[in-house]
């Protein structure tokens, strides 16, 4: 039996991180639920809804990091994230049916995530959970 995908939460991309956690909690009603800095030193905070099960992920990437690319509007969607079981086994399925890999596996943290392609481009985040 094959391990279904869920969908955890959806990564967007800010220029002023400040700016955004404060339109997200001050106006939207958000808390923040966890935040920290990556290997490459960008900076995410995720954030939720009381009452609900699915997070906003705010990501900043300083100049020269693999994700840093020069801010164009409508490049505000940065990526989507879905939990699996097991991201090698995943990982493995979704190559076989052609999927492309955008960033390789890596194991950081106690985290393990790999990062392919939809048909459009847009990065989709694969990470136990």
């Amino acid at each position: 039996m094959q391990k279904r995908f869920r969908f955890v939460y959806a990564g967007i991309r800010v220029r002023d991180m400040k700016k955004s956690i404060r339109f997200y909690k001050d106006i939207m009603g958000m808390r923040v639920t966890r935040r920290g800095t990556m290997p490459h030193g960008g900076k995410y905070i995720a954030l939720r809804t009381p009452g609900s099960a699915q997070e906003l992920e705010l990501n900043w990437y300083p100049r020269g990091s693999t994700f840093y690319s020069k801010y164009k509007q409508g490049d505000e969607l940065d990526h989507l994230a879905f939990g699996v079981g097991n991201v090698e086994a995943a990982l493995e399925r979704l190559v076989s049916k052609g999927v492309e890999v955008a960033v390789s596996l890596s194991k950081a943290k106690g985290v393990t995530e790999v990062y392919v392609k939809d048909p459009d481009g847009i990065w989709i985040e694969l990470l136990n959970w």
